[in-house]
């Protein structure tokens, strides 16, 4: 299976046993929307919503940190997942949200994942058949998980990996958050960037309609980033979203599969002992 599938390859799969489609659209604090209830408006048939803030941990006080095995596992069977499924991840807005989908079921060893290449507004713009209101609920299902842990890190690992200058990290936030220029979306938090990180916008990887580039032109902008793959990468954003993204790229244009930083800014800003870098 692809990690990025077409509308036309999904519509011709809608109804097959094995493929569950979810809408995992999340908002950012600062736009005045709720995935939740834009899906009851309108979703692609046969799919439900995939809400991170509750496939998270639900003790962390950051956004939708990753759960434990077992939390993943019950939610992921109580959701109609079972380790033969194909799972097809969209959002609301191209390919915003969508990644971290992808790589959730990827962290959790699930290599049959997939992001919807455009999103729903690719499917609508298309004429594409949707649905409204909420959908049946799916037949559970068991699940078993299969932790790969290099695919994320946390906040003592960056600490780590800061300082030595061990990995390129990947900044996916828009150049005004990543320089300091602007203000970061959550109360309280400074913006700027980890010391030695490199700005790569997540939207410079994707086309205006909100599909990917292709893999060469993906191979091209992140060897402008320095990622060649002779260094190891770690992504990171705001909360560890649209860093999916970036870690998505990577794949796609052939280079090692980057780490994912969960906390991301929010955590690392959030910390008086860390090293903030603005310009």
């Amino acid at each position: 299976m692809d990690d990025i599938v077409s509308t036309e390859w999904l519509a011709s799969q809608l109804g097959a046993p094995d493929l569950v489609v979810f809408d995992i659209t999340k908002y950012l604090p600062n736009e005045p929307h709720d995935g939740k209830a834009k899906f009851a408006e309108a979703h692609i048939p046969g799919a439900h919503y995939f809400d991170m803030d509750v496939v998270a941990d639900p003790d962390s006080p950051l956004p939708h940190m990753i759960p434990a095995a077992g939390r993943f596992e019950r939610l992921m069977g109580e959701m109609g997942v079972s380790n033969a499924s194909r799972v097809v991840f969209y959002d609301q807005k191209g390919i915003a949200s969508s990644a971290r989908g992808w790589w959730l079921m990827r962290l959790f060893g699930h290599a049959k994942a997939a992001v919807l290449d455009g999103g729903l507004p690719k499917w609508v713009k298309e004429g594409r058949a949707t649905a409204s209101g909420k959908p049946a609920a799916p037949h559970p299902a068991t699940y078993r998980a299969d932790f790969v842990a290099r695919r994320v890190v946390g906040l003592g690992d960056m600490k780590r990996l800061v300082a030595d200058r061990a990995a390129l990290v990947l900044d996916a936030r828009a150049a005004g958050r990543f320089t300091g220029a602007s203000p970061e979306l959550r109360p309280g938090l400074p913006s700027g960037h980890m010391p030695g990180a490199v700005n790569l916008p997540y939207n410079e990887l994707q086309h205006p309609d909100g599909t990917m580039l292709p893999p060469e032109a993906l191979r091209a902008r992140l060897a402008q980033a320095g990622a060649t793959g002779g260094q190891a990468i770690v992504t990171s954003c705001g909360t560890g979203v649209t860093a999916c993204i970036l870690a998505l790229a990577a794949v796609r244009a052939g280079l090692p599969e980057p780490a994912v930083y969960d906390g991301s800014w929010t955590e690392w800003a959030g910390r008086p002992e860390t090293e903030k870098v603005t310009g």
